[in-house]
């Protein structure tokens, strides 16, 4: 397991302070955040050092402007096991006085971890696991569901494919919970808007490195879209390999089910150009955007941030806004009373810009089509996406109706 800390204090005291404002500063309750994401595995880049820069950046940009608030920032690698995340995050509210959990960019061990967090009355801002079940069958009054999900990245890139001509579908899906969740989302919208699934091969998670017989299946199936229903180097590798069988000559389009800024900048546009794709976040969709990637790239100078770690940004200070609006003492008293703020205050920030949050726990925002530029298009590394189209708010995210989530039927 990695773990660090790291305490932001505005205006902290010095020894030079004196006692009596030591004593004052050392007497603040501490919020703490703790960051349990993937450090040495496949979503790494995905996850890992930027998400903790992230809410780093967050907790700075709160505290200089309420230098009376003291947060404190802890990170950990769950290692994708299910049983190593629950036991990180209990250690964590047991022993070590975290308050908060984010990331979780595994939807296994999100939904193990959330009955944890409400058996613990803690705060789970998940934002990175894609599964609707945390505002669904498992919503939480403890729980808020940040970034994207499946029924939004599924329901953006499927239907707008089939409407372009991708009718006839083949899935490669990881063998996780993730993957299983997308397939049903994305199989349900291709289908309602006219288009076909051919077929689906799940491989094995993790560990899988050589796609090739996944792909001939692929193509032996004469369908003429792939959706590569996995992230990271698993998308990676599956996208490379996908252009030496030359599926692109062929007339097989290659669809991104979960992508993220750094995946393209890994694969090159010349390998990636034309691929369409839904994020939440770009780091140059507008001057808000540019200016919170500025703050954060001196502490991440190789890895521009993607959705999911901006959208750690704005959990994270969205969490510290409504801590303070409660006060700290009270906030970490009682999680889910933390959680009643956050819903009943609107959301505003540099990431997504104006929102709000659900009763179910969704967190909801704009999202967009992007495609991936062709090399001539592109003025640098990192400038990769261009606009397609953009979702607005009320046609992002699934339906709170369509949840089955208790804190909305109740």
């Amino acid at each position: 397991m990695i773990t660090r800390r790291e305490l932001f204090i505005a205006g902290a005291a010095t020894a030079a302070a004196g006692p009596a404002l030591a004593q004052g500063t050392a007497a603040r309750p501490v919020l703490r955040l703790g960051v349990l994401g993937d450090f040495s595995g496949p979503y790494r880049h995905l996850s890992g050092p930027t998400n903790v820069a992230c809410v780093r950046q967050a907790v700075a940009d709160f505290t200089a402007a309420n230098p009376s608030v003291a947060a404190e920032v802890v990170f950990a690698d769950h290692q994708q096991k299910p049983d190593t995340g629950v036991a990180i995050a209990r250690q964590w509210f047991d022993r070590d006085g975290v308050d908060v959990v984010l990331e979780l960019n595994n939807s296994a061990i999100a939904l193990a971890v959330n009955g944890l967090v409400r058996e613990k009355d803690k705060v789970h801002l998940n934002t990175g696991a894609i599964t609707m079940e945390l505002t669904g069958a498992q919503c939480s009054p403890n729980t808020i569901h940040w970034t994207y999900d499946s029924w939004m990245l599924a329901h953006s890139t499927g239907v707008a494919t089939v409407r372009a001509g991708g009718s006839e579908w083949f899935f490669i899906a990881a063998d996780n919970a993730f993957a299983t969740s997308m397939d049903r989302d994305l199989r349900r919208f291709i289908e309602g808007a006219g288009g076909r699934v051919r077929g689906v091969v799940r491989y094995p998670f993790p560990g899988t490195t050589d796609f090739s017989s996944y792909l001939l299946q692929a193509q032996g199936s004469r369908a003429n879209t792939v959706a590569l229903i996995n992230a990271g180097a698993d998308f990676i590798n599956c996208v490379k390999q996908a252009r030496e069988f030359g599926l692109n000559r062929r007339g097989v389009n290659v669809a991104g089910m979960i992508v993220f800024v750094n995946d393209i900048v890994s694969l090159g546009l010349e390998t990636a150009q034309g691929l369409r794709l839904t994020e939440a976040f770009y780091w140059d969709l507008n001057d808000r955007t540019r200016a919170f990637t500025r703050r954060v790239l001196p502490a991440t100078p190789d890895n521009y941030p993607n959705m999911c770690q901006a959208g750690a940004y704005s959990a994270a200070l969205h969490y510290l806004k409504a801590a303070a609006d409660l006060g700290p003492a009270a906030a970490k008293a009682s999680g889910r009373a933390v959680v009643e703020r956050m819903k009943a205050m609107p959301t505003d920030d540099d990431v997504f810009g104006p929102g709000s949050i659900r009763p179910d726990g969704r967190k909801i925002h704009p999202v967009y089509l992007f495609e991936v530029k062709r090399p001539e298009e592109s003025r640098g590394t990192w400038d990769v996406y261009k606009p397609v189209v953009t979702v607005p708010i009320d046609e992002a995210f699934r339906p709170m109706g369509e949840g089955n989530c208790a804190l909305v039927r109740g």
